[in-house]
């Protein structure tokens, strides 16, 4: 084999997987059928989970220095008429990007375009020597038998013990597996990324990430992107209208009341989808992030959730490749992530429901008495529906996998969902509980890289293990955990948790072995 992984797609779903990898000695190859990163990206949204995972693969404080506004730029999202017409609304510290400690994670969220994460994560996957990237590399075929995978790639072939589609909505791989997409689709968009010198200064309504236009004749999405006023514009459009030429910038000065010269940059259009496929994998063939699920970016879930994938599928297929993982743990990745993938179709569809054309009323832009009546209706009504779509810490952490094959189940019920408020949980499944630790450190920085079993009163034994455990004793958390053990995944979730060590039994369930020939060989010895 010229590889153990073969990855098609080099966004940030295919580059995490390659990190997963790569960190942990799996030969990967990367192949991007563009030139570069960074191609026409619209996320701008790294959410607090995926920031964890950045800290965990020792690259979040450079996603930090890379932010185009500056780490401390204030993301708030104010709902307005117009840049220079009347507020109606704000949140403050969307997606909980504000710097500084909290309790309940280790890294704050981001607003950073996702073409700057994308540079982050490719110099960090360079800097593994079992990863290759290639781009201008376009997959043409792929076929498998129990032993690997053979794939055309433009005029080369390539072997792998298995293949995974990072390749977005329009997934080859997708297409090459028969796997089919389906759903419902919600509405066309229009984007345009424009430079319009002076426009940070132009209105009275203060610094923001996103800026909700809400008008009768120009609704519409715009905010910063990057430096020297460059910034985004998003609208919907009748028909095949794109955001282009002088109707692109009449249009932006509408909409922003704002009368500056604008230039044009970029511009393309998507539609909004809830789509899922109806397999996630055909034997060594996998899929991932937008290639097996589309919705809507509003909440900014999209490529958050297809990096989280990435994650979960890239320590499992290097446990198999390794040898300390079974069959289980690959057929567990679909078993985990679907539920996840459903419940935040869920939040994004509904947040889709309340686009600026929606919030319209009569009188909205009047400088009166009932004009200010109707903004404070609106604004209450905003208010109440769009905390959904800023507020989200219950949905971003507290997703779980209770119930997988590969967790062991200790009676107790998981957290109840709450797209707000997140309970931290140690209920096998969960992510971890969180705590800062006395020397200022994150309790997730002494995780080890594979299983950790984390000791929660400090006590503590030697052991070994057909599984690769770090052993990790800090004392005072058994509240948090709610048992002495904890036996915590790579990905930062819970396997299992008890007041007794865990037997040879767990360490088959966690690592896929549980039911397969041999088992009960594989022993744990723990020493108290």
């Amino acid at each position: 084999m010229q590889t153990d992984v073969l990855i098609v797609g080099a966004g940030p779903v295919g580059l995490a997987l390659a990190i997963e990898l790569g960190m942990r000695g799996v030969r990967c190859i990367v192949v991007e059928q563009h030139d570069r990163v960074g191609v026409a990206p619209r996320a701008k949204t790294t959410n607090v989970r995926t920031r964890e995972h950045l800290r965990r693969w020792g690259i979040a404080d450079k996603l930090a220095a890379a932010s185009t506004l500056g780490v401390d730029y204030p993301a708030n999202v104010i709902f307005a008429t117009r840049l220079n017409g009347f507020e109606i609304c704000r949140f403050e510290n969307n997606s909980y990007s504000r710097p500084g400690k909290n309790p309940l994670y280790s890294e704050h969220g981001q607003w950073v375009p996702q073409y700057e994460l994308e540079k982050v994560l490719k110099a960090h996957a360079d800097s593994l020597p079992a990863v290759e990237i290639r781009f201008g590399a376009r997959l043409q075929s792929l076929s498998q038998d129990e032993e690997g995978v053979t794939a055309r790639i433009g005029s080369e072939t390539i072997e792998c013990r298995y293949l995974v589609g990072a390749d977005g909505s329009r997934s080859a791989v997708r297409e090459q597996i028969g796997a089919k997409m389906s759903g419902v689709t919600l509405g066309r968009h229009c984007n345009a990324i424009f430079r319009a010198p002076g426009i940070a200064k132009a209105h009275h309504l203060g610094p923001a990430t996103m800026y909700w236009l809400v008008n009768r004749d120009a609704p519409a999405l715009t905010g910063p992107m990057d430096r020297g006023d460059t910034w985004f514009f998003g609208a919907s459009l009748p028909g095949d209208k794109k955001l282009e030429g002088e109707a692109a910038k009449a249009l932006i000065r509408k909409a922003t009341g704002v009368d500056l010269p604008v230039e044009i940059l970029s511009n393309d259009e998507w539609v909004a989808h809830r789509l899922i496929a109806d397999r996630y994998r055909d034997r060594r063939v996998f899929l991932a992030g937008d290639a097996c699920h589309l919705h809507p970016p509003f909440g900014g879930y999209g490529m958050n959730m297809g990096i989280g994938d990435g994650v979960d599928l890239g320590w499992k297929l290097a446990a198999v490749l390794q040898g300390w993982g079974a069959a289980a743990l690959l057929e567990s990745y679909e078993r985990e992530r679907r539920p996840v993938h459903e419940y935040v179709m869920e939040e994004a569809v509904a947040n889709h429901a309340l686009l600026p054309k929606h919030m319209w009323r009569e009188g909205l832009e009047d400088d009166s008495a009932a004009g200010a009546a109707a903004r404070a209706e609106v604004g209450a009504t905003i208010k109440a529906a769009k905390i959904r779509e800023f507020s989200t810490l219950g949905v971003v952490k507290g997703y779980h996998y209770s119930g997988s094959p590969i967790v062991v189940a200790d009676g107790s019920a998981p957290p109840a969902r709450d797209f707000q408020k997140y309970v931290p949980s140690a209920h096998p499944g969960c992510i971890a509980p969180h705590a800062w630790l006395d020397d200022g450190s994150s309790l997730y920085d002494h995780f080890g890289r594979d299983f950790t079993l984390l000791v929660t009163d400090g006590a503590a034994s030697s052991f070994t293990s057909s599984v690769p455990v770090k052993l990790l004793k800090r004392a005072g958390l058994r509240e948090l955990y709610g048992a002495r053990y904890a036996l915590i995944r790579p990905d930062q979730h819970v396997a299992w948790r008890g007041d007794e060590l865990p037997s040879a039994a767990v360490l088959d369930t966690v690592s896929g072995f549980a039911g397969e020939p041999g088992d009960g060989e594989r022993r744990a010895v723990f020493r108290a």
